[in-house]
C-alpha cells in the first residue's frame, strides 16, 4: 500500500506576461510535514490554490490517494479533507471569532436554518482546546494579527481535514505560540495527517520538516529528506547563489540628531517613551506581541493620536497630527499589516509605488505620468521588484515583491528617517538580504533607519542599538558590543528594567 497520501503531476500554469509553474511534481507521504521552501514568486503559493481550488491549472493532475480529482473550489477541497491557513490571512474583521471559525461550513438545523447553539457550543470547545482565551462573540476586529493567526490555524486543524496546507503560519505570533503550534503538528502526524508546510524561516523548516521540496521560477529544484541536507545547500538552491553574509551590517559614522521622541504617552498603551536616532545609525525595537512597538510608532508617524510628550525631526520640535505632517518633515513608516494598511490591491504597481509622492509628478494641475513611470521604474531596478509590467495590479505579486513596492513608495519620498515595522515579515531570504542592503544604503546616505521586528537575529545582526519595550514601556537600551538574546529577552520578559 503505497504511503503517498497527495500527489501532483505535471502541473502547469500561466498568468498574462508570466509563466508561474512549470512541469511541477509534487508527492506529499502520509503524517509527514512536507516544507515548500523558495523565494518570494517562486511559485509556492499558486501551486497551493490550485490544490485548493482557487486556481485552474492549465495542466496537470492531482491524485489523492492515488485517486485521480478535480478540484473547482475551496468548498470542494475541503470535502475533499484539505485546508490552508493562507499567507495573507482570510478573515472578515466585522464578523464574531465564532463565524469566522465556521465560515463556509456553518452547520443547519433539519429546517434548513443555521444551528447557532451548535456553532456557540462547538466554537467554545475549540477555543478550550487550543488555549484561546477570546470569547466566541468577540469580532475579529478587535483582535491582534497574532490573535487573528492563531485563530486561522484553529479553525484549519478543527476541520477534521487530512491535509493541511500551512502558508507562513508563524509569520505573526510569539515563540510560546509557534512551541504550541509545533506540538499540535506533531499531534497530528500521529493522526496520520499530512501537512505542507511553507515559510522562509530556514530555523523552523529544519526543526519539523520530514521532506523538503525547493522551488525557483516555478520549477522544481529538488526534492529531498531533510536529513539529507543543510540550511546553507537550501538557502543556495532557493536563490541561486551562495548569499555568504546573509547580514550586510557596515560601520557608518554618525551624525546630526535625526529623531527624538521625549516623554511620549498614551494611557493605557504606552508610557513615557523616550529615544532618539541619528544619522548614519540604525535603530532597532524588540519586545513581545502586545508590547507597544508598534502602537508607538504609528503615534510618531502621526497615525494615532498621542496624550502628550514631543517629537524632534532633525533638531527641531515638530506638530504631527497625521501621516501628511511627518512625510512633508521626511519622516516615513512602512507598516506591519501590508494587506490592511499598505497596498492599494485593484491598483498597479506603479499607482502604488508613487502614491506618497504624487505631488511630484503634478505639473499645471495635470499628472506627468511619463516621468511618474520613468521614476518608480528606475526604482523598481534597484529595489529588484520583479513585476510582469508596470501596470500589473499589485495583488498580483508575491509578498516579497509586494513589500518592496511599498518600500519603493517610501524611498520615492527622499525620507530623512524611515520606520520599518516587520519589514521582512513572510518574505523569502533573498528579498530580506535586499532589504538590509538597503537599511545599509540608507544609512551610509546620512539617513536614519528604525526596524521594529520580532526577529531577534534580523536586529542583532543589522542594528547599532536595541530599545526593548515590556508592556508600553522602554524597560532597556542595549549597545551593539553587548548584543545578546538572552539580555534583550530579560528586558522584553520585564526580568530586567
Amino acid at each position: 500500500m503505497s504511503d503517498i497520501k497527495m500527489r501532483v503531476s505535471d502541473i502547469e500554469k500561466s498568468f498574462p506576461g508570466v509563466k508561474a509553474l512549470s512541469n511541477i511534481n509534487f508527492s506529499l507521504r502520509k503524517g509527514t510535514v512536507h516544507a515548500l521552501c523558495g523565494e518570494n514568486g517562486a511559485g509556492k503559493s499558486t501551486l497551493m490554490k490550485i490544490i485548493m481550488g482557487i486556481y485552474k491549472a492549465d495542466k496537470g493532475q492531482i491524485f489523492i490517494d492515488e485517486k485521480p480529482v478535480t478540484i473547482k473550489s475551496p468548498i470542494q477541497a475541503m470535502e475533499l479533507g484539505i485546508s490552508m491557513i493562507a499567507q495573507e490571512l482570510n478573515y472578515v474583521s466585522e464578523l464574531s471569532v465564532e463565524e469566522n471559525l465556521f465560515l463556509g461550513r456553518l452547520p443547519v438545523t433539519r429546517l434548513g436554518r443555521v444551528d447557532w447553539k451548535k456553532v456557540r457550543r462547538e466554537a467554545r470547545r475549540f477555543l478550550k482546546e487550543e488555549g484561546l482565551s477570546y470569547a466566541p462573540d468577540q469580532k475579529l476586529k478587535t483582535l491582534t494579527v497574532s490573535d487573528i493567526q492563531m485563530l486561522e490555524i484553529t479553525k484549519a486543524i478543527t476541520n477534521n481535514a487530512q491535509i493541511i496546507i500551512m502558508d507562513e503560519p508563524t509569520s505573526s505570533i510569539t515563540e510560546r505560540e509557534v512551541g504550541l503550534l509545533f506540538e499540535k503538528i506533531a499531534e497530528l502526524k500521529k493522526k496520520g495527517v499530512s501537512i505542507i508546510y511553507i515559510s522562509h524561516k530556514m530555523e523552523e523548516v529544519f526543526q519539523i520538516a520530514d521532506d523538503i521540496t525547493i522551488l525557483m521560477d516555478g520549477s522544481v529544484v529538488s526534492t529531498d529528506r531533510a536529513e539529507d541536507l543543510d540550511m546553507d545547500t537550501v538557502i543556495s538552491r532557493m536563490v541561486g547563489r551562495k548569499i555568504e553574509n546573509v547580514y550586510p551590517k557596515e560601520a557608518v559614522a554618525l551624525g546630526d540628531m535625526a529623531l527624538e521622541v521625549k516623554d511620549l504617552n498614551k494611557e493605557g498603551i504606552f508610557e513615557h517613551i523616550s529615544f532618539h536616532v541619528r544619522k548614519g545609525e540604525i535603530v532597532g525595537f524588540a519586545g513581545l506581541v502586545g508590547a507597544g512597538r508598534t502602537e508607538t510608532m504609528r503615534a510618531v508617524f502621526g497615525l494615532d493620536p498621542f496624550d502628550s510628550g514631543a517629537v524632534c525631526i532633525n533638531g527641531k520640535e515638530t506638530r504631527i497630527v497625521s501621516p501628511e505632517d511627518s512625510i512633508k518633515k521626511k519622516l516615513v513608516m512602512l507598516s506591519e499589516n501590508r494587506r490592511e494598511e499598505g497596498i492599494i490591491p485593484p491598483r498597479s504597481v506603479v499607482e502604488n509605488a508613487s502614491l506618497a509622492s504624487l505631488r511630484n509628478f503634478i505639473f499645471g494641475g495635470c499628472a506627468h505620468k511619463k516621468k511618474e513611470r520613468t521614476v518608480a521604474k528606475e526604482m523598481f531596478g534597484k529595489m529588484n521588484v520583479k513585476t510582469p509590467s508596470l501596470d500589473t495590479e499589485i495583488s498580483k505579486l508575491s509578498g516579497g515583491n509586494q513589500q518592496k513596492v511599498l518600500l519603493t513608495r517610501w524611498m520615492l519620498c527622499d525620507p530623512d528617517v524611515m520606520i520599518l515595522d516587520e519589514p521582512t515579515r513572510g518574505i523569502d531570504v533573498g528579498a530580506k538580504f535586499e532589504i538590509y542592503k538597503l537599511m545599509t544604503e540608507m544609512v551610509q546616505e546620512n539617513r536614519a533607519v528604525i526596524m521594529v521586528s520580532s526577529e531577534l537575529p534580523e536586529l542583532l545582526g543589522m542594528c547599532d542599538r536595541i530599545y526593548v519595550m515590556c508592556q508600553g514601556r522602554i524597560t532597556g537600551c542595549v549597545e551593539r558590543e553587548d548584543f545578546s538574546q538572552e539580555i534583550i529577552m530579560r528586558y522584553a520578559t520585564g526580568l530586567e528594567d
